[in-house]
């Protein structure tokens, strides 16, 4: 045999040498949950190991990721039920702590990249990502409201605005917003190809934020279709995007390739809640290795084309990189 691919495999030094993908933590995004409130840390009982945090255990967090070199952060926010209302006007509401949280971390650590959360569905009432009139989720209403949202979070200090709703056309009016406003350098990190998934649970648990009648299949995607992502990509792309994004992650590469193919914009990928529960039940099982299953997991994220991965083990792997080869 003229050809044998093992002698290229045959030690660690070797395998460096021709290792097609490398991850780093500046890679990744580390989701945090806020609430309201004094030294509160709740932990989410379906996502082991994240928390409901208050400010002053939020800023702690921070802290100690900056040391292992994490400084990506996507902040969402667990609103209590008696601030909610059909309009989901405490979304930009001076006095929303969400925003109050993310100045007072930007303030302390201007070092970090934040990423915000616009959608409906934390603050309404209804639960749904859009406003809900005769039992539909009507879309030009929403738009305003996003815009009025966005505005908000980027007077509080968020660098990337992250629009999760799903509605159509909300990139151009956020963007145009946000130019009106005098924020021409606050980006938008848009939820692109969102589906209609099985797996955001322990995300729901950890926000109380499903809706309170029917479900998101009229606004986010057909689990069943990827062309269909290449067209809500194009849009925003055009609408002024800066990054797309592919929600979930792990049962969705072939959708993460395909953007990465087309578009010339930076792809993130969210590796969401219940994929991260999934492993991180079988490894308390015994039936998985963590230390080996959870960078490799992320890493074939990376490998199918995501720039950015969004994953509730980007503080593990932080702490693991140093001692990890890959």
């Amino acid at each position: 045999m003229l050809r044998r691919p093992r002698r290229n495999r045959r030690s660690a030094a070797l395998r460096g040498m021709v290792q097609e993908t490398h991850l780093t933590t500046s890679h990744l995004v580390y989701p945090l949950f806020v609430v309201d409130g004094k030294g509160i840390k709740e932990e989410i009982k379906s996502l082991p190991g994240n928390y409901r945090m208050s400010l002053d255990n939020i800023l702690l967090e921070v802290a100690e990721c900056l040391k292992y070199g994490l400084s990506n952060f996507i902040l969402f926010p667990a609103v209590e039920e008696h601030l909610k209302d059909k309009l989901a006007t405490y979304s930009y509401h001076p006095d929303n702590f969400y925003l109050k949280i993310t100045s007072a971390i930007k303030k302390q650590f201007p070092e970090t990249c934040l990423i915000s959360d616009v959608a409906m569905d934390p603050y309404s009432s209804d639960g749904h990502d859009g406003v809900v009139r005769d039992g539909k989720i009507v879309n030009d209403e929403t738009l305003p409201i996003l815009a009025k949202m966005s505005v908000a979070q980027a007077k509080a200090g968020f660098d990337l605005i992250g629009p999760s709703d799903m509605m159509d056309g909300r990139v151009q009016t956020i963007r145009e917003a946000l130019d009106e406003a005098g924020y021409y350098e606050t980006g938008i990190m848009s939820y692109t190809v969102k589906y209609a998934s099985a797996f955001y649970g322990p995300f729901r648990d950890a926000l109380d934020s499903a809706p309170k009648a029917g479900d998101k299949k009229t606004y986010q995607m057909n689990p069943a279709n990827r062309q269909e992502g290449l067209i809500e990509a194009e849009l925003d792309a055009n609408e002024g995007a800066d990054f797309l994004m592919v929600k979930p992650a792990l049962n969705y590469l072939d959708v993460i390739y395909a953007l990465k193919q087309n578009f010339d914009l930076p792809i993130a990928a969210y590796h969401v809640s219940g994929e991260c529960a999934m492993l991180t039940a079988a490894c308390q099982n015994g039936w998985l290795d963590y230390e080996k299953a959870m960078p490799e997991t992320l890493l074939s994220i990376h490998r199918a084309g995501a720039d950015v991965i969004i994953t509730y083990f980007a503080k593990d792997f932080a702490k693991m990189y140093s001692n990890i080869n890959l």
